[in-house]
């Protein structure tokens, strides 16, 4: 009975901690655009569609356990089709999102078949290759994309009645449309789904035999990869105003992966800090060395990757590891300490025969 009221207080507590931290980070998300500059607040937003990205890309590698190198491409494939529904036919803003998010995902139902016969390095190059074609398949159609010049549309305006700048419209769009994808994906994971993918991930056979189905797994994984992806692409459309083939080179995917390991491969929390890599890291670089800005760039990553292997989402559980292994030392120090001082005999009991003589006392006799 113990047992029962102990685990249910402790998952009560934690229920508690999660939302007064969830309470916590709500607070600061929407007290942030009316503290910070709006260069700032830009840079907030940016982070957060980025997160949309990674959380796609999260469920690919980080639970699929497959590896994609042309992320970047699925990103490029949503903010063109938001801009050119709203350059070519005029359409309402909002009235991009679902289309870019179907579209994307239909490409990659389409793109996940060479999944189900690849994988490892062979999958990778595959989707390194999307990655590198399409930006010259974009400059070639120009009567629809604009060529190398790119396209230039119109922001998201802010309505008269919010009362707020449109750095801060921006933002409160993008972060309610990043809390939504967050969720989606986090359902998703706790689903039967993401139950499907972490068994993929672990061992194929077994799961096999446990009942999965690869081919419609793998294929799903790719196509709600592709979703998030274009979904962020359509939302870089809105924040930027401007698409163009060069934007969306393979670097760009290269920088979405690294930034997802980097945030934490399998986390919740990792896309997240992940985005924050990718939107701070390389502009920190810049600053520091601005004729190789590539080269510090690498050594950040590399030098996290030493300090935290897992990524930055696992920096707290490793903290609290060694913490938690370096308590039962210290006290089982402080245990043999005190035990040492239970063991000094006490003033008028018998002297201990097999304790050695100080220096100049009389031998014991047998009577002693």
């Amino acid at each position: 009975m113990s047992t029962i009221v102990a685990t249910l207080t402790t998952d009560r507590a934690r229920r508690l901690r999660a939302a007064l931290t969830a309470l916590l980070a709500a607070a600061l998300a929407v007290g942030a655009p009316f503290y910070f500059a709006p260069f700032q607040v830009f840079q907030l937003t940016m982070v957060l569609l980025y997160a949309v990205a990674l959380a796609g890309l999260n469920l690919l590698v980080g639970f699929g356990g497959q590896i994609s190198l042309g992320h970047g491409a699925f990103f490029a494939a949503g903010a063109y089709t938001a801009a050119v529904m709203l350059d070519r036919y005029d359409t309402g803003h909002l009235a991009t999102l679902p289309v870019a998010a179907a579209g994307c995902f239909l490409l990659g139902l389409g793109f996940g078949v060479p999944a189900l016969r690849l994988r490892g390095l062979y999958l990778a190059l595959v989707t390194l290759s999307f990655a590198v074609f399409l930006p010259p398949l974009l400059k070639r159609l120009e009567p629809v994309t604009g060529g190398s010049m790119g396209l230039t549309v119109d922001k998201l305006r802010p309505p008269a009645w919010s009362g707020l700048a449109e750095d801060q419209w921006m933002y409160f769009v993008v972060l309610a449309v990043t809390a939504v994808a967050l969720l989606l994906a986090r359902n998703l994971l706790r689903s039967r789904v993401g139950r499907a993918l972490l068994a993929l991930r672990d061992n194929e056979s077994a799961a096999e035999v446990m009942g999965v189905r690869l081919s419609l797994h793998k294929t799903l994984a790719f196509a709600w990869s592709a979703m998030f992806a274009g979904v962020a692409g359509c939302l870089y459309t809105w924040v930027i105003g401007f698409v163009s083939p060069d934007s969306f080179s393979f670097v760009l995917s290269i920088t979405l992966l690294a930034g997802l390991v980097v945030g934490g491969l399998g986390s919740l929390y990792g896309p997240l800090l992940g985005a924050a890599f990718v939107m701070y890291v390389p502009s920190v670089s810049q600053d520091l060395s601005e004729a190789a800005p590539g080269v510090v760039f690498g050594l950040l990553i590399i030098t996290v990757m030493f300090v935290a292997p897992t990524g930055l989402a696992g920096v707290p559980g490793r903290v609290l590891g060694a913490v938690a292994r370096r308590l039962p030392r210290t006290a089982a120090t402080a245990t043999a300490t005190t035990a040492s001082f239970d063991r000094t005999p006490e003033a008028g009991s018998a002297p201990d025969p097999e304790a050695p003589q100080p220096v100049g006392a009389p031998p014991r006799t047998e009577k002693e």
